[in-house]
């Protein structure tokens, strides 16, 4: 049981480093889809296409470094050389993509239709987020979670600071103040926006200059073949995830006619946050656990633990789905501010129940990185990505959004399934199919129920969860009084 004290510890507050902060940028959802900030959805729209090739460029940038770097310090002896053959390896491709991009910047500005003054900041912005990746990398290999929370923290609190700054209190100030005068501008919001999250950024990679003045700048080159060997399927299933993830923004722009494709994307993308209270619980979990499974992959009969978490995860995962969706139309008011996105509520079970399967994907996966297996991740990526795009290519003129978040579902839902079935050849692992299989399929059908067949009935919605929360305390009862006694 000490293995999972040291995993919900370090669960707890990754968990604290990635749920905080989300929380508190659920702040920025209301500003942005305020009329008085962004004055409709198809600005909002605007905003989100540019963070989706954000999403992008940034798995470009670590192609696969990260993970890599995470196998090879727990398998390697000298681990300053892995420190210093990664380090180094991503200041030069970054400093390179840098100076190529700012050649290119117009080019690339006409290409993907989107301002060239966006572009620079975007450009910016990428080359000091890939600068902390090993360093971020470091501090969680390390088992150092309370530094990484509050870096993480600082960092989102300057950019909300200075998002509320530059959009709600800069003009005022201005009015008042000739040194602000300089830095007002009129109809300036979005640049505002990329503005503060530049600033956020260089303050984060001034909180870990000390990684890079402590660093002994060790090359290895065999070493770094390897890690490449190890991580270039990693970039190919990082690629096909931000295919999955965010590329719908971008073909809904390309394929839906001009007049509404950004107003569609800004309903969607406003709706689609509702769905981050999963994507929270899953991404703090794969945070705290991703150390864990190379840690103790040749611990005693390891596959009992990988069993249980799986276990773990899905029954706590049921409950936030089924939670969400009961109260999504109380919570909707507080994150999405302006009536002009709600439309787009339906989608809100799909997205949710999309990110649930992708947790659950991610904790299937450990068989395939602790047997070096990676290549079988960009294989199952490459088919979600696949089912992503066709479905999208085929049906988004049609069904527009709607389209996108079904195909988000399937695509999560397709990749859960294949890793599943390959496991089980390369890795097998005892997982409680019927346990599991029964808190999904009853969490499902309540969701279901509770938001297109008694919607905003929530005396029926909160009988629902009650019983659900019943039937998993007795089911689990056991498990957690020992999680309890730790």
């Amino acid at each position: 049981m000490s293995a999972f004290k040291s995993l919900f510890k370090q669960t707890f507050i990754y968990g604290l480093a990635t749920v905080l902060p989300r929380m508190l940028s659920f702040l920025l959802v209301p500003l942005y889809t305020s009329e008085a900030v962004l004055s409709s959805p198809a600005e909002y729209g605007k905003v989100s296409v540019i963070f989706s090739y954000f999403v992008l460029f940034n798995v470009i940038l670590a192609y696969g470094m990260e993970t890599a770097f995470f196998r090879f310090f727990n398998k390697e002896e000298d681990k300053e050389k892995v420190i210093g053959t990664s380090t180094v390896s991503l200041l030069i491709s970054s400093l390179g993509f840098f100076v190529i991009a700012l050649l290119l910047q117009d080019r690339i500005s006409n290409f993907i239709d989107i301002d060239v003054k966006y572009i620079n900041l975007v450009i910016w912005i990428l080359l000091l987020d890939a600068l902390v990746i090993i360093p971020f990398a470091w501090l969680r290999a390390n088992e150092k979670p309370t530094r990484y929370a509050i870096i993480k923290i600082v960092n989102v609190c300057v950019n909300i600071g200075l998002n509320l700054f530059f959009l709600l209190a800069l003009k005022n100030v201005a009015s008042t103040s000739g040194l602000f005068e300089t830095i007002y501008r009129p109809n300036f919001e979005i640049s505002y926006i990329f503005i503060a999250n530049l600033v956020a950024s260089a303050f984060t990679l001034v909180l870990m200059a000390s990684f890079y003045i402590k660093l002994k700048y060790k090359f290895d080159r065999n070493l770094w073949k390897q890690m490449m060997r190890y991580a270039l399927p990693v970039l190919i299933a990082g690629i096909a995830f931000s295919i999955n993830e965010t590329f719908d923004r971008i073909l809904l722009k390309e394929l839906l006619p001009s007049d509404i494709a950004e107003n569609e994307i800004g309903m969607y993308s406003a709706c689609y946050k509702l769905a981050l209270f999963m994507t929270l619980f899953a991404t703090a979990y794969r945070l705290g656990i991703e150390p864990y499974f190379f840690s103790h992959a040749k611990s005693e009969n390891p596959q009992k633990n990988y069993a249980n978490i799986l276990e773990f995860f899905v029954a706590f995962g049921s409950i936030i789905l089924l939670t969400v969706v009961v109260f999504a139309d109380v919570l909707k008011p507080f994150i999405i501010r302006s009536e002009a996105y709600w439309e787009a509520m339906w989608i809100v079970p799909i997205i949710l129940l999309a990110n649930f399967c992708l947790g659950i994907y991610h904790n299937l996966s450990v068989w395939y990185k602790i047997t070096d297996r990676t290549k079988f991740g960009a294989y199952i990526s490459v088919v979600g990505a696949l089912v992503t795009l066709v479905i999208n290519l085929m049906f988004i003129k049609t069904y527009s959004y709607k389209a996108s978040a079904i195909a988000t579902l399937i695509a999560y839902a397709s990749m859960m399934m294949l890793s599943y079935y390959f496991g089980r050849k390369y890795y097998p692992i005892p997982y409680n199919l019927k346990k599991i299989g029964l808190y999904l399929s009853v969490s499902i059908g309540l969701s279901a129920m509770s938001f297109y067949l008694y919607r905003e009935n929530y005396v029926i919605g909160i009988v629902m969860l009650v019983v659900f929360l019943g039937m998993v305390i007795l089911l689990e009862k056991n498990q957690l009084k020992q999680i309890l006694k730790q």
